[in-house]
């Protein structure tokens, strides 16, 4: 069970090329209390945390690497802010290609640790992933330093790898088997573009009319903004946001994302990073949900659009968790709001506490 099985527009694949984490199929979560609570009576959320690396990306690297097996690479040349890295790494081991990531400034120490005990090479760059200008600088080199060494650059982009992308379409391959797309409404957060842009296509080849939404932090407003306003292109941006994985300055895939969400009938949605913190502690302790930053600000997005009337409460209203809490533990432990789990002199403590606690 893999992206593979839903892969009829990468058939030119051989067999023994196709590399696998054993990711997709994810599941699909029905909300039993922030949906009723905010008048959504079919929220469900896509828990694309429990793909092997832990986040959808799984389903891009896999692709990607299995391109790269196909023309003979010798190196995986790409960048990542945390989730595109851990998954190319780990598709690169099972391939046996050396991989090189860049790595944004702000990227979590614990998807650094998960790279490197996979056995990628990693360099951060300064300002990368914030500056506009150094952002640009980093793209358009790796392309000139993987065109050296015979290969092609590996980004979580339909703008840099388009046959990788293809595999998260499979995302909506699943959707349309686990519930009735038609008229849903999927929020999906976005960075470059990429993620939003798949599911686009993704069902516009299936046939099926679903509006894809683009959520974004405020600080980070290339595509969402834009959408909303009418605007016909995206913009690129300085990024404020706190919310890693995306912080992506440049427009990368924005221009074909907003085309694509419009074309849906979806739009754009902004949401405060205080929003974003506050729905990622409530999807975690009302519906057992543990997911980083980026992977709530879809479900804020909708939240939002819900108190504004924006959407058909009546309607199935999807949510993309994208990525798991155990990313960012230092955003799980600002969130847990407490110190640890204190050691007790006795059980008889324990006892009096549970008590307390009832």
């Amino acid at each position: 069970m893999s992206v593979w099985q839903f892969a009829p527009h990468l058939s030119e694949f051989p067999q023994e090329h196709r590399v696998t984490l054993g990711e997709g199929w994810t599941p699909l979560l029905r909300s039993r209390r922030l949906g009723p609570d905010s008048g959504l009576a079919q929220l469900y959320f896509k828990l694309e945390a429990t793909n092997p690396t832990g986040s959808y990306k799984d389903r891009f690297a896999v692709v990607a690497v299995s391109a790269l097996a196909i023309a003979g690479a010798r190196i995986c040349v790409g960048t990542s802010s945390g989730n595109s890295g851990a998954a190319l790494a780990a598709a690169c081991a099972v391939a046996r290609i050396p991989c090189i990531l860049a790595i944004v400034e702000t990227a979590p120490a614990a998807k650094l640790t998960q790279m490197l005990a996979y056995g990628a090479h990693l360099y951060r760059v300064k300002e990368f992933g914030l500056d506009l200008d150094v952002t640009e600088e980093v793209l358009n080199g790796l392309q000139v330093l993987a065109a050296d060494l015979g290969t092609t650059i590996q980004i979580s982009a339909f703008r840099f790898a388009p046959l990788g992308m293809s595999g998260v379409e499979s995302i909506s391959d699943e959707l349309a088997q686990q519930i009735d797309c038609a008229g849903a409404s999927v929020f999906a957060p976005a960075g470059g573009g990429g993620l939003v842009l798949a599911v686009a296509r993704g069902f516009a080849r299936l046939g099926i009319n679903a509006a894809v939404h683009c959520a974004q932090p405020e600080g980070n407003n290339t595509i969402a903004g834009p959408l909303r306003d009418g605007a016909d292109t995206a913009r690129p941006c300085q990024s404020t946001t706190q919310i890693s994985g995306l912080q992506v300055a440049s427009v990368v895939d924005g221009d074909e994302a907003l085309l694509a969400c419009r074309n849906s009938r979806g739009t754009g949605h902004l949401v405060s990073d205080v929003e974003i913190f506050a729905v990622q502690q409530a999807l975690a302790r009302e519906e057992g949900v543990f997911c980083e930053p980026a992977g709530a600000v879809a479900v804020a997005a909708a939240l939002r659009a819900a108190r504004n009337g924006e959407i058909d409460g009546d309607r199935p209203i999807i949510c993309l968790i994208t990525g798991s809490g155990f990313k960012d533990p230092r955003s799980a432990t600002v969130m847990a709001g407490e110190t640890g789990a204190p050691l007790l002199d006795s059980f008889r403590q324990l006892r009096a506490q549970a008590h307390e606690i009832c």
